[in-house]
């Protein structure tokens, strides 16, 4: 098998798979409604970089804090807000969760996927 088959299949797969780990993951009917195909490639990036930290339903694990808290609403930390801290990293503020540590080896397209689609969830589900 080859790389470019390997990312081909798990690009197919990826949207099911979300879906069906967001909707496991929740309790709340509206959770569990199917990822928008607009917003599935930042689903993506967020199910295989972000969410062992933030949680699948972005409400957060033992190791970071819930996206879906107001803390992240965009008038207190804007798009450029995570834009850097995924980039560089961030200290610890807010949680108690240690310091984030940069994600590297993202594009920038993939980076603006994330934030639309952590954006699209937050604005879907509302802020706790």
């Amino acid at each position: 098998m080859t790389a470019s088959f390997l990312r081909r299949t798990a690009a197919a797969l990826a949207g099911p798979l979300i879906a069906l780990a967001v909707a496991g993951c929740s309790a709340d009917d509206e959770a569990a409604a199917p990822i928008d195909p607009e917003f599935a490639a930042g689903a993506r990036v967020y199910a295989e970089r972000c969410a062992s930290c933030h949680g699948a339903d972005l409400r957060g694990t033992d190791k970071g804090p819930s996206h879906l808290s107001i803390v992240y609403e965009p008038g207190h930390h804007s798009d450029d807000s995570f834009r850097q801290a995924i980039a560089v990293g961030t200290p610890q503020h807010h949680w108690p969760f240690g310091d984030m540590q940069p994600v590297e080896g993202l594009t920038d397209q993939e980076v603006e996927d994330v934030i639309a689609f952590i954006r699209s969830e937050q604005e879907r589900l509302g802020f706790e």
